[in-house]
Formats: C-alpha cells, structure tokens, sequence
C-alpha cells in the first residue's frame, strides 16, 4: 500500500473517485466490498452484479451499507450512480454498461462465465481486475491479449498466492538476485477429497463445497503455480510439481533443490505441504556478486547457493483496493502472463472413470488438476482442468491417469474452447503488441 495510499488519499481530495463494479457475492466478494466502502479513500463500489440480485441486498445490509439501488433500468442505474448510489442488479449486460464504472472485478472461480464477462467487459471499455486464478490460468494469455487489443487493461490481483508471490519475486529479482523457485506452502493436499468430505468445513467458513474440495485435493495450488509460471517465465520439474513434504521451516529446505538443475529449466514453481510459515509463500535465488554473498551471509540469510526469502501470510481481499490503484493509476499489474502459456493445469482422473460419466469440473467428484508444461499438454493432448466440465468420458479412464481430449467428448459450442484454440495459437510476444 505504500505510495497507492497516498495516490488513492489525493483521489479522495479531489473528488477523482475510481468507481467499481463488482461480480459476484460470495466471500470474497464480500471482503471485497466491505474493505473499499468502509476502508478505502478515493475508491467505491458503485455497482454489484450477481444473477440473484437479493443475495446482493443481504450482503449490503450485513455490511451496513445501505446507500443502495436494486435495478434494472439502465437510464435510472446511471443517474443513482451520478448521486453517488450503488447499484445492484441482476442483468449483467445492464451492470456492464454503467457509464461511470471504470473497473470490473471478477472474483467467481467460474471459468465459462468468467471469460465470457470479461471479454464483453473489455468491448464496453472497461479494465478487469480478476481474482479468479482458475481463469487466469486457463485462459489468462489469451485475455491478456485481447485486453491490450482493446485498449484496456487487465491482471490477476493481489492478496491470493499468485499475486503475493510474483510482489516477492519482483523484489528479490529488483536487489539482483536470480529468482529459481517460486514456492507456496499447503497444510494438507489430498488429491481424493470431493464436495462430501468438504462439506462440513465449507458450511463452517460460508464457501461452497466445490471451493474447499478445490483447496484440499490439490487443484487450487495447481492454478495458482500455474499463473505465476506464466508470468515468470519459470517451468514446473515434473508433472504435478516435486511437493515435498516436510514440518521444517522453509528457510531450511533450499538443500531440497539443485541449483544447476533449476538453472538449467529456467526456474520452477513448487509447493511444500505442512513447512513453516503456514500458509506462505517463498522464493529460493542465488546470488552471484561476491559482494551480494558476502552480505546475505551477514545478514542471516545463510551460506547459499540457494537464499530462502518468504512471506508468512496472504491477505486476500484486504490488498484488493491496492491491486486496482496499481492497475489503473499506476499501470502495475500485479500478475499478467508473459506470452503464449508456459504452464497448464490438467485433467486427472479422481476415480476410475467410464463411458458415459460426466466430468463435474473443479472441485468436484471426478478430477483433480496437476501441472504440466504447455508443450507436453500439447504433445500429449491432454484436457486442460478448466474446460473439463460437463465433458463425456467416452473411453475408460484410470483412477490417478491424466484425461485427454481423444478419451472424452466436448460440449458443442462454447467459447472456452474457442479461446482456448486461439491461445494454442499465440505466438507473439505481449512486449510486441501495440500499446503495451
């Protein structure tokens, strides 16, 4: 927050108020909402979108925010938000054509409604600020793209892992050190939870079942290393990443790595399930200046060749104000792809699978995700765990063996496959696209 909370104060004295517009009710997006109207200058939510608008209405009342209109009239919806009201509606095409909003902020975890919003966004002239990594992961090269083509712009936000990592990645390559694992730190991965054995934790935090089965089986993690591959330039060493398991703290497991070997794959992204601190994250470097060394070693931080930097926590919706001041007023994506996808997340059967079942998606009964670098999923062609829903397994599929796209058939026309082939085919470079 150091210097956006200067730059969104000036907004505030101004009058230069930076208008949002929010999808979704969920948790998060209620953090959300709460942390911008209650405790954030120079910014508001002047709007709310979710398909059951009066979920929308309790989440205001909880929050004690009744400056509000419900509506679906486009003309009246303009003229609340002039007078300084919120709006919220459930016509999304309504809410994507308030004049005034200048940032949509998209925070479902839904892959096919997700990429079909912001794409519609993106016509209507308005910047996204996605805090939905299961997307970004998925498809986040190809509507990076379609964001700079638009003259828009577009990232994942901060206080999830991907955006805390990437914050620590920058500052450790900014003192000269060579980044070479971007790790996160899991409490427990379990690749065969499903919506049933979650059931019990997610009615005790308020989230869907779906989202705890997602977090436990492994899939989550798998997105979010995913995302920060794709903007590091990092690769993963093996599908499904090495995972070690260990109770120590991460500072004391660089010997877990080789720094030749992660040299020579360019960096990878890892997790470690049960290390200290929990739940972080962390990056493990090298230094190469004499001096650099010298002075690591004086400052506590080891004999190297491997330095361990981390953060102990993540924050998430409570760096969601700081994440879009950075977007817009000072054109600092959090995390953005760097080009065509280095990094994917695959299908992997849950159970054993049979002709005619159908796969339910993330955080379901079926499948969990692994990671795996882009030019084995093509090789191999293998089903990317964000289009994987509602497709027909048409030939026998191992429990634990990837799914690919011969042993299923795909649901006719959506869009998601649609991008997906267009992302297949980038091949420039975002540093070569106009206006980047």
């Amino acid at each position: 927050m150091i210097i956006v909370d200067t730059s969104l104060k000036k907004r505030e004295k101004e009058g230069k108020i930076l208008k949002i517009g929010m999808i979704g009710s969920g948790e998060m997006a209620k953090g959300m909402i709460n942390q911008i109207m209650h405790y954030t200058p120079g910014m508001t939510v002047s709007a709310t979108f979710n398909r059951t608008p009066e979920k929308v209405v309790e989440v205001y009342k909880e929050l004690k925010i009744d400056n509000y209109l419900l509506s679906d009239n486009l003309e009246e919806a303009n003229l609340a938000i002039s007078k300084g009201k919120s709006v919220i509606t459930g016509d999304i095409d309504l809410f994507l054509s308030l004049g005034d909003v200048e940032v949509v902020v998209e925070s479902t975890g839904a892959i096919a409604f997700g990429a079909d919003t912001i794409l519609k966004a993106f016509e209507k002239g308005k910047h996204v600020l996605s805090f939905n990594a299961e997307l970004d992961s998925t498809l986040g090269p190809i509507l990076y793209s379609k964001a700079k083509q638009a003259g828009v712009k577009y990232a994942l936000g901060d206080g999830d892992q991907p955006g805390v990592t990437m914050n620590l990645y920058r500052y450790v390559k900014g003192m000269g050190f060579e980044p070479l694992v971007c790790g996160n730190i899991k409490g427990m991965l379990d690749y065969y939870r499903t919506p049933a054995t979650q059931k019990a934790f997610a009615d005790s935090w308020g989230m869907l079942p779906e989202m705890a089965t997602n977090f436990a089986d492994g899939t989550k993690v798998a997105f979010e290393q995913s995302c920060i591959a794709n903007a590091t330039g990092m690769r993963v060493s093996k599908r499904g990443m090495f995972g070690y398991e260990s109770t120590d703290h991460v500072d004391n497991l660089t010997h877990l790595y080789d720094v030749d070997q992660l040299r020579e794959m360019g960096g990878i992204v890892e997790y470690i399930v049960g290390a200290k601190p929990g739940p972080g994250v962390f990056v493990y470097a090298a230094a190469k200046d004499p001096y650099s060394v010298k002075y690591l070693k004086y400052g506590k931080l080891g004999e190297g060749p491997l330095y361990s930097f981390y953060q102990p926590y993540h924050l998430l919706f409570f760096d969601i104000a700081s994440s879009i001041s950075r977007l817009i007023d000072f054109d600092d994506p959090v995390i953005v792809p760097l080009g065509p996808s280095l990094v994917d997340v695959v299908a992997t059967a849950k159970t054993d699978l049979f002709p005619g079942d159908s796969l339910d998606g993330i955080g379901g009964f079926k499948s969990y995700g692994l990671c795996e670098n882009h030019p084995v999923v093509l090789k191999e062609n293998l089903l990317t765990m964000g289009l994987s829903e509602g497709c027909k397994i048409k030939k026998a599929v191992a429990k634990d063996s990837v799914i690919t796209y011969g042993d299923v058939e795909i649901p006719e026309g959506r869009l998601i496959d649609k991008l997906m082939l267009e992302q297949n085919n980038l091949n420039t470079s975002y540093s070569q696209i106009p206006n980047s």
